[in-house]
């Protein structure tokens, strides 16, 4: 009977029973199928996010090119210069020229490399640079006279200067903020980078006879140029670039490809548009760029003291006398074999190249002023320790130890701050209208600064010893303290059109960074 009425009632509930199994498969069915269209849009989501940073870290690393060939030239030549002297028979004064030239001449390439890259665009004014590069280098390679080795030295000297110009400001226009002050940095790495091949070309080539030997080292700082040839088939024109020629949609284009995030992308169009002085179709003033430059209103001229004075700054402290003449700097701790000479140049590159890769994963983790802080603190330390060293310690072991110690810990010191930062706040401080040719003037102010260190290190370490030398540097650099101090406000985080409004008021970008330093201060105590 029970089972009966089970069958008989059960027709009923089991139906119902049926039919909600089905619908609870049709509901499990369509969450399910939601689930699976979620998760795949979030594993897309995050293969879009990875291939735009790869894509954006290629362009990085293929406009940091002609840095490698500054660098190389600056490490080559501290060791190549000891065999062209024997080769071709020059005086300590031609050596001077030779070495320093390529720093004055390469500011002729920046000064041009402004209006150039406002021409022909930022990609372009990359290339160019490569190739005068390769001419000059390949006239140096086969140079039978110190003549002839000039000739091809004032064109390396042009092309460098284009391609140091150039780098910092196509990256800091091609990248999300975010990532803007490490991948900005990559110029500087880039020539760190340069500066270890050069110091290893000259370990490793100096066996070959004198004739032969410096003529491959630097036959060999052509190599990097060609691969640029491949770059111009993969990195775009710079967005900013693009709007300043009215190409629009273009410039959006290129930011679909370097934005993570899609809908950034008409926020960052925006403000470019309208920083460019084409918002609603409307231009800017139509005011001569270096007559702006010239006769600058208050925030324009307050950035160009940050950008010009920590370009000087980086290179009044010393540090391409440190790489270019480290050869002379450990005989005159010491060492004597030109060998033993040569791998402690190796030692030297191998730190730097180190450190500047530690400051690319910290910048925009820490900031621009606190790196800065630590870089000019312990610079300054590092110049006083060798100028005491070489000037009381003589020619003992422990001389050798800290002389060799103090040169690694200066350019240690040197790659984690001053060395990146300085161009990296050259990119980002100045407006689009300005900037390509606001940086050029800031390098020539570096390679000015370069050349006439590098043109007068021997001559002043005659007249004042090299110890001597080193302890002007170390006042130089604990001027650069107060001047990071004063000068440069902090960038981290913040988009190229909002650090142009930074200087609009000093006392308020200072203000600004009191406030930000005392709430993190005050988080950490809560």
């Amino acid at each position: 009977m029970g089972l009966v009425g089970v069958q008989e009632n059960g027709k009923g509930e089991m139906a119902l029973s049926l039919g909600n199994k089905s619908k609870y498969k049709r509901m499990d069915s369509e969450l399910s199928h939601d689930f699976d269209d979620e998760a795949s849009n979030h594993y897309n989501e995050l293969e879009r996010k990875k291939s735009i940073r790869k894509y954006v870290l290629a362009c990085a690393i293929f406009a940091s090119l002609n840095n490698v060939l500054l660098g190389y030239d600056v490490g080559v030549m501290s060791g190549a210069i000891i065999f062209i002297q024997e080769d071709l028979k020059i005086s300590e004064v031609q050596e001077e020229v030779l070495v320093g030239i390529l720093s004055i001449i390469s500011l002729l390439g920046s000064l041009a490399g402004g209006r150039t890259s406002d021409i022909i665009g930022r990609k372009w004014t990359i290339a160019f640079a490569a190739v005068i590069f390769q001419i000059g280098a390949a006239i140096m390679t086969f140079a039978p006279s110190f003549q002839i080795l000039m000739i091809g030295r004032v064109l390396a000297g042009v092309g460098i200067g284009f391609g140091v110009m150039i780098a910092p400001v196509y990256i800091a226009e091609i990248s999300p903020t975010v990532d803007r002050g490490s991948l900005t940095s990559f110029p500087e790495i880039f020539i760190n980078l340069g500066i270890l091949l050069g110091y290893v070309s000259n370990y490793a080539f100096s066996g070959l006879s004198v004739h032969i030997n410096w003529r491959v080292m630097l036959a060999v700082g052509i190599l990097p140029s060609v691969f640029i040839g491949f770059a111009l088939f993969i990195i775009p024109e710079s967005p900013r670039w693009l709007v300043m020629q009215n190409r629009v949609e273009d410039a959006r284009s290129v930011l679909l490809k370097t934005n993570e995030n899609e809908k950034d992308v008409d926020e960052r169009l925006s403000e470019i548009v309208a920083a460019a002085g084409m918002s609603n179709g409307e231009k800017n003033e139509e005011k001569a760029v270096w007559r702006e430059l010239l006769s600058p209103s208050p925030p324009l001229r307050r950035m160009l003291i940050t950008g010009f004075g920590i370009q000087c700054f980086q290179q009044i402290t010393g540090i391409d006398a440190t790489v270019y003449y480290s050869p002379e700097i450990f005989k005159e701790a010491g060492i004597e074999n030109n060998s033993k000479l040569l791998a402690a140049t190796v030692a030297v590159g191998v730190t730097k190249t180190a450190f500047i890769l530690i400051a690319t994963f910290l910048v925009d983790r820490v900031g621009r002023k606190p790196l800065l802080y630590v870089s000019t603190i312990g610079m300054t330390v590092c110049l006083l320790t060798l100028s005491l060293t070489l000037g009381f310690l003589g020619h003992g072991q422990l001389g050798i130890a800290l002389a060799v110690l103090c040169v690694c810990g200066n350019v240690a010191f040197f790659s984690v701050g001053m060395g990146p930062i300085c161009w990296i706040l050259t990119s980002e401080i100045f407006p689009l209208r300005l900037r390509a040719q606001a940086s050029a003037l800031g390098a020539v102010g570096n390679r000015v600064c370069s050349g006439l260190v590098a043109m007068s290190f021997l001559s002043l370490s005659r007249t004042i010893t090299v110890g001597g030398t080193f302890l002007l540097f170390a006042l130089l650099s604990a001027l650069s303290v107060l001047f990071a101090y004063k000068c440069v406000p902090e960038t981290k985080g913040k988009s190229l059109e909002q650090i142009e409004l930074l200087f609009d008021n000093h006392n308020e970008w200072q203000g600004s960074e009191v406030e930000m330093g005392d709430s993190e201060h005050l988080v950490q105590k809560a």
